[in-house]
């Protein structure tokens, strides 16, 4: 796969990586706050007894006050301004009025545009107190993401991010997800490459300064295979077994990387210690 300059490339996918100079990753800083300001509002408004609903309009309203725009409300359809997903849902789930349950565990994904940059992260909330087992997945999956990042560095390769994270995971007794990968990402939604989260170490692109992705294991108690239901969105691990993902969207530079999306309050994993 080749690269291309990202001011010399048309805003879609295009098939190239592309790189991005000190304005994109000025630009990803504040988008990639702002996400990150309102995953901080929905750790501090989340609870037993609080709907999905409610939920998706903080993301809408949070958005909308601070000069951006959900970016997946009406993306291909899409008529949500957050994606839910609890407890043996994967990714895509929608908002509802369904009001959250005690021992329940939510992903809450947010992609914002502001100023034409994309911020996308998403966090795991533990809604009371949750399993053993939960607890378990969720700092797994953390770590997983964590690790992953950690492997990122130029003349590294793709390949080395998906092999931190399975090596991590599987010995766990715990599964990576195939179906869902991390994407590039900057001024287009979901560009090159793809981020997979398996894989062999010095296998797929070589990782080069200047490209913008997120990296966003989701990671299965059970078995990782899943399927999409007639929603065409919402999908769900095929034996019923809990499922958690992060994500942090990253930038490759010169001696490593820079993640986007840190919490500006410290609410990296449950339990988030609100004050």
């Amino acid at each position: 796969m080749s690269y291309v300059e990202a001011a010399d490339a048309p805003l879609r996918k295009t098939g190239h990586i592309k790189l991005y100079g000190p304005e994109g990753f000025e630009g990803m800083r504040r988008a990639g706050r702002l996400a990150a300001e309102i995953l901080d509002a929905i750790a501090e408004m989340i609870g037993p007894g609080v709907t999905t609903a409610a939920v998706d309009k903080l993301v809408y309203d949070y958005a909308v006050d601070h000069g951006a725009y959900p970016a997946t409300l009406m993306y291909r359809g899409y008529r949500y301004s957050v994606c839910t997903s609890i407890n043996h849902v994967v990714c895509h789930g929608m908002p509802n009025s369904r009001p959250l349950r005690e021992g329940d565990i939510v992903n809450a994904d947010v992609t914002i545009v502001l100023d034409g940059w994309y911020g996308d992260s998403s966090r795991m909330f533990a809604i009371g107190a949750i399993p053993r087992r939960a607890e378990r997945l969720l700092d797994a999956t953390y770590d997983s993401m964590m690790r992953g990042i950690a492997a990122i560095k130029p003349g590294g390769h793709v390949g080395d991010i998906g092999a931190a994270i399975q090596e991590f995971v599987e010995p766990q007794h715990m599964s990576v997800v195939r179906d869902f990968c991390g994407h590039g990402v900057g001024r287009v939604f979901h560009d090159e490459p793809n981020i997979v989260h398996v894989g062999e170490r010095g296998q797929g692109p070589e990782l080069v300064p200047g490209m913008i992705f997120t990296v966003e294991p989701m990671i299965n108690l059970g078995r990782p295979h899943v399927k999409v239901l007639s929603d065409g969105w919402t999908a769900v691990t095929r034996d019923r077994s809990l499922s958690a993902q992060f994500e942090h969207a990253v930038g490759v530079t010169e001696t490593g990387v820079e993640i986007f999306t840190i919490s500006p309050k410290g609410y990296h994993k449950p339990p988030y210690n609100i004050p």
